[in-house]
């Protein structure tokens, strides 16, 4: 089956550059509502369902698309962001190194490593796992679902659990507000790669270039963002 992963709309913290991942988090602004409305009309394929996680803003980027494919938003736990612990709401860039560092060492392989204040790697991809596994429950190999989810959580889940890209191209490569990985495959077989969107699915026009977006970023662009 495909898995389309995407990430949510802006929030006011993806301007300020701030690590925020507890609930219920930030609403779109405004920018974000025009980048959720994009998708449903950029994602004509026909879906078996509309999933979200339980924040706020992945939940509003969600409903333009369920609308538009006559479903409703099914609110998944386990899709959350990898949460920040004692860096929750940070914007220096020491807490956006370390936090994205973290994710980097949990990508090549090491998912002993804890988030300061946080979870381990084993515990972020146990979850996200069980949520995936839960979703996919009776779908069939050719069907599709949307997946409305977070910039890290998204990168981190792709970078432990598909192939395609080399690991460092995935740690780099960045994933704006609405961009998506399409995913194939099952939990069992396992993900593959077959798609990844880093600009927001209406188009390059609903990018916000002033923006200090530091969990979609690659590891690069979002530390020269903290400075």
């Amino acid at each position: 089956m495909r898995l389309l992963l995407i990430r949510h709309g802006q929030t006011s913290a993806n301007v300020a550059g701030e690590l925020d991942t507890a609930p219920p988090g930030a609403e779109l602004t405004a920018l974000g509502r025009r980048q959720a409305a994009a998708v449903a009309e950029v994602l004509t394929e026909p879906l078996r369902a509309v999933h979200a996680s339980p924040l706020v803003r992945t939940q509003q980027s969600a409903e333009p698309l369920a609308r538009a494919q006559g479903l409703t938003v099914d609110v998944r736990p386990g899709l959350e962001e990898v949460w920040a612990g004692d860096l929750e709401m940070a914007s220096d860039r020491e807490s956006v190194e370390t936090y994205l560092g973290t994710l980097a060492t949990w990508m090549r392989g090491d998912l002993d490593l804890r988030m300061p204040g946080g979870h381990d790697g084993h515990a972020f991809v146990e979850r996200y796992d069980a949520a995936v596994r839960g979703l996919c429950r009776g779908h069939g190999a050719d069907d599709a679902v949307a997946v409305f989810s977070h910039g890290a959580a998204i990168r981190s889940y792709t970078g432990i659990r598909a192939t395609g890209p080399a690991i460092d191209e995935i740690v780099e490569r960045r994933i704006m507000n609405t961009g998506v990985i399409v995913l194939e495959g099952d939990p069992d077989s396992g993900w593959r790669v077959v798609r990844w969107t880093s600009e927001p699915l209406g188009g390059p026009d609903l990018v916000d270039g002033g923006a200090h977006d530091v969990t979609g970023d690659g590891a690069d662009e979002a530390l020269a963002e903290a400075d």
